[in-house]
């Protein structure tokens, strides 16, 4: 099939810029726990960041430090030590790693970033809409320090969100209210609030622009550019520096698509990512899909921060709704109009499905959707099984070979 051999990636110019945002978020942080202000709250990654930031917090989200573990390769380290205490193998790898490394007293945050450690959180504010599973780590974290956990139960597997279960998540999001001003020892500033959820809005405006400059043939980045340049959606959002960044990098972008600068050398074939990254290869599965001439130009995940219903004149209802219609918390038929919706905007010829096994909410391939995706788009899908942080469960010699003749068939097509 002629494939080359090139795995020369293309760095951006931001990445410089990007480390600084990421740097001064965890070193914030770190300063904050030592002088006791601000306070600090711990956020699951699609929880109510901006109501945390209105009200005088700093905020922590440990999947981040889960993501972290994992690309870092540290995660098989700490996973078995949360395994011993009786979190099984079976549950979320981000939150086994995560608890692991807090047992071990180590996380790679020090030697990166030259802080302390993790931040101890003074309140942890958790959102089910991804997963159950956020609510029993952060329960964990909340015995050990002693500090309240709080949160908001969110309806998942819904065909539409209806103007109920935005109004029930919202009710939710209000009764929040009472413990955070106790906490943090001030009382909810509606402007300021307004002010923060503006912020988000338009970082994730951003983030939705830059991902969408991936629709350009050839495409200037990939997926795993995307999960690299992610990090301010996700830890920064509600903030100018989020905004800033997105607008350099988007520059770039537009500069990289004007002068037709490939990420992929030759490209050749487009790739949706539908699931999580499996973040201990995403170096090597970069170089793979460089070398098969293969550009994974949108995925499920990085879109995951995109929240267009945001509405700085309307806060909580309209951060009930984004934080609500989300991709995880549909149902099937809704994830199928969506991904259709990406395939014709992105001209992608190919879908791989992570069936991510520590990860049932967040893997779409179990109940036949590539096989109905398959006949409805009349494009090829694969099913790669592997896990985003326990590498136990990936085979990188059957995932290779997979992918290989994967691409095979494309060329054949």
């Amino acid at each position: 099939m002629g494939l080359g051999q090139s795995s020369d990636r293309r760095e951006f110019s931001a990445t410089k810029k990007l480390k600084q945002v990421m740097a001064q978020h965890f070193q914030e942080l770190d300063q904050a726990v030592k002088r006791g202000s601000p306070k600090v709250a711990w956020c699951t990654s699609v929880g109510p960041a901006e109501l945390l930031r209105a009200m005088g917090f700093l905020v922590y989200f440990p999947e981040n430090h889960g993501a972290v573990l994992g690309a870092s390769r540290k995660a098989m380290d700490y996973i078995p030590v949360a395994n011993a205490l009786g979190y099984s193998p079976d549950i979320c790898s981000y939150l086994t790693s995560d608890v692991g490394a807090y047992l071990r007293r180590e996380t790679p945050l020090v030697q990166t970033y030259g802080i302390s450690g993790v931040p101890k959180p003074d309140v942890l504010v958790y959102n089910t809409n991804q997963c159950r599973d956020v609510q029993d780590w952060f329960h964990f974290y909340g015995r050990e320090f002693k500090v309240p956990v709080i949160g908001i139960t969110s309806p998942r597997g819904v065909e539409e969100v209806t103007e109920a279960h935005v109004k029930d998540v919202a009710r939710q999001m209000e009764g929040l209210v009472p413990t955070l001003e106790q906490v943090s020892g001030t009382k909810l500033d509606m402007d300021r609030l307004r002010h923060v959820v503006g912020l988000s809005r338009r970082c994730s405006d951003l983030w939705k622009e830059v991902l969408e400059t991936a629709s350009a043939v050839p495409s200037p980045w990939t997926f795993f550019d995307h999960t690299i340049h992610m990090g301010p959606a996700v830890v920064a959002r509600g903030t100018q520096e989020a905004v800033d960044y997105y607008e350099i990098l988007l520059k770039e972008l537009q500069e990289r698509v004007k002068n037709g600068v490939a990420a992929v050398e030759e490209e050749r074939h487009r790739l949706y990512w539908e699931g999580m990254p499996i973040w201990g290869k995403l170096r090597d599965l970069a170089n793979l899909f460089m070398r098969l001439h293969s550009c994974i130009v949108a995925s499920t995940y990085c879109n995951s921060w995109i929240f267009t219903d945001f509405d700085p004149d309307d806060p909580f209802h309209s951060m009930a709704k984004a934080y609500t219609n989300i991709f995880i918390c549909h149902a099937e038929g809704w994830k199928e109009d969506y991904i259709e919706r990406i395939v014709n905007q992105f001209q992608i010829d190919g879908i791989l499905f992570h069936d991510a096994k520590t990860c049932p909410n967040n893997s779409n391939s179990r109940y036949s959707m590539p096989q109905r995706l398959q006949k409805r788009l009349g494009i090829p899908c694969l099913v790669i099984h592997g896990d985003l942080n326990d590498l136990r469960c990936y085979s990188e010699e059957q995932a290779v070979t997979n992918i290989e003749a994967f691409v095979e068939q494309l060329e054949e097509n």
